[in-house]
């Protein structure tokens, strides 16, 4: 089963990265990149995987193993609840929202810290529990941290003034709730393979924001063609006066 396992990973990591690689020729703004950037870094977070696969079936060398694990929990338990919420600050527009986002992103970045800082000093283990990668780590075993990277993650999401960026959190939010009710052992290898997947919501921003840009610019447009015709009206009023 680990194989089978880990060539759905390595298939999904695959099928993830092509909408990554089309979501980024989508950025139109530095601002953007990071955020763009976050279903190509799922697709490669789920690359890693297939790899921790090989190794709880022995299929790897031990510190092949080791390496790919380490990445994983890394990212999924250390940089994710900073990444998020930063990415999605630096394409907020609405003060209010960017205001909440910010005190996220701190709230992430100090959860970040501190829960790489405990990934470095408290050994991890990968074990394989009904088919599931369960990855245990003392320093992050509790509610305190599972509450705050929930409300960083997913949070932060469901803030943003676009569609498609709050449907994504409102997903992540329902998937890691049936996930933690169903198999909480695997909360960190499932909610990511299930992020992942969906994460091709994150595409559907740029065309979202497209939209707009384009309603916005017949607005003007319009406007400009009202106050045009004002104008002229104008003109042609004045020419009559001083004819008469």
């Amino acid at each position: 089963m680990d194989i089978y396992f880990a060539v759905l990973n390595f298939t999904l990591s695959g099928a993830i990265g092509l909408v990554g690689i089309l979501t980024l020729q989508k950025v139109s703004t530095p601002n953007e990149v990071l955020f763009a950037l976050l279903p190509l870094l799922f697709a490669l977070h789920q690359f890693t995987e297939g790899f921790v696969w090989l190794g709880v079936g022995g299929h790897i060398e031990a510190r092949a193993f080791n390496l790919a694990a380490g990445i994983f929990i890394y990212y999924a338990q250390g940089l994710l609840p900073f990444l998020v919420p930063l990415a999605v600050w630096l394409i907020e527009k609405q003060k209010w929202r960017k205001d909440i986002l910010g005190v996220l992103t701190i709230l992430g970045f100090v959860l970040a810290v501190y829960t790489m800082y405990g990934l470095s000093k408290v050994p991890s283990s990968v074990t394989v529990v009904n088919n599931t990668l369960f990855y245990n780590n003392p320093w992050t075993a509790n509610y305190y941290d599972a509450i705050i990277y929930i409300v960083t993650t997913c949070g932060s999401l469901m803030l943003s003034s676009s569609i498609s960026v709050a449907l994504f959190g409102v997903l992540n939010l329902v998937g890691l709730t049936v996930i933690f009710l169903v198999r909480p052992y695997g909360f960190t290898s499932l909610w990511c393979l299930y992020a992942a997947v969906i994460s091709g919501l994150l595409y559907f921003h740029f065309i979202e924001r497209r939209i707009k840009f384009l309603q916005d610019l017949k607005e003007k447009r319009e406007e400009l063609s009202e106050k045009l015709e004002k104008e002229l009206q104008n003109l042609q009023e004045r020419k009559f006066f001083k004819q008469g």
